[in-house]
């Protein structure tokens, strides 16, 4: 494990470095940034501002699940899009050979080379948002605590789904698309689950899983979520982990390279 954590303290470094040769990008970023909160913002607002609310939600608790989309978003930026996205170039121009060459596990390799600090904006504004709401709502310490166990399973799920999208490149090559129907699927997020018909919960919590990243994540931060779904995400993250893995290791026996 040392040796991995060498590894990515390079990694990172090394992207940092080149990405902050355009600084002016971070501005651009931040701008680009308020302004999807600032959209997400009056969205949301436009049901709140007649008196309706969602079943069970009040307008600063329907806050906490915008603040953990957004954060999911940024999150999604910094880590994901940057490497998992690249997935495809390395299938398409061949380079995925170099990789599988490196002493060194090539799903580590590709899910952690690039660190991209333009989505830190969206990471900071989706705190802040939760930070503002919970306090409006006397939240304490404890209640951020038990929300770190259902928001760490919902990043992992997240990495893990979009990973099974990228490995699936070997085969289509050019999945561009698919992983943009993954994105907008996910801003089904930005809502409670009870903002929807029955159908599309279900939808939403058992195929597509949009709901163990915020609304269980949120129900855990007001300290009012079963157990049963704590379990749930905790299993949910783990097989996805583990199912990705093991796709990583079947898609693998299907490349051919680029020189055979």
């Amino acid at each position: 494990m040392g040796r991995y954590f060498q590894v990515l303290k390079l990694f990172w470094g090394a992207s940092l470095q080149a990405e902050l040769e355009y600084r002016s990008n971070f501005l651009i970023a931040c701008l680009t940034s308020l302004g999807n909160l600032a959209g997400s913002l009056f969205g949301l607002f436009l049901f709140y501002r007649t008196g309706y609310q969602f079943e069970g939600w009040s307008w600063e608790q329907a806050l906490i699940i915008l603040g953990l989309f957004t954060l999911l978003q940024g999150f999604s930026g910094t880590f994901l899009s940057p490497n998992l996205n690249r997935i495809v170039e390395h299938v398409q121009e061949g380079t995925l050979d170099f990789v599988l060459l490196k002493p060194i596990s090539s799903q580590f390799w590709l899910s952690t080379r690039t660190f991209s600090p333009w989505g830190l904006p969206d990471v900071i504004f989706g705190l802040l948002v939760i930070g503002y709401a919970g306090t409006l709502l006397g939240l304490g310490a404890e209640n951020y605590l038990w929300a770190l166990i259902p928001l760490g399973f919902g990043l992992i799920s997240l990495y893990s789904l979009w990973f099974i999208l990228g490995a699936t490149s070997i085969w289509f090559v050019k999945i561009y698309n698919v992983t943009e129907v993954l994105r907008g699927l996910l801003e089904a997020g930005r809502f409670p689950m009870v903002a929807y018909p029955v159908g599309y919960r279900f939808f939403f919590t058992f195929i597509i899983p949009v709901a163990f990243l915020t609304t269980i994540p949120a129900e855990t931060l007001l300290g009012r979520v079963e157990w049963g779904w704590l379990l749930g995400a905790g299993l949910l993250a783990a097989g996805l982990f583990g199912f990705a893995r093991f796709f990583w290791g079947f898609a693998l026996k299907f490349y051919t390279s680029a020189s055979s």
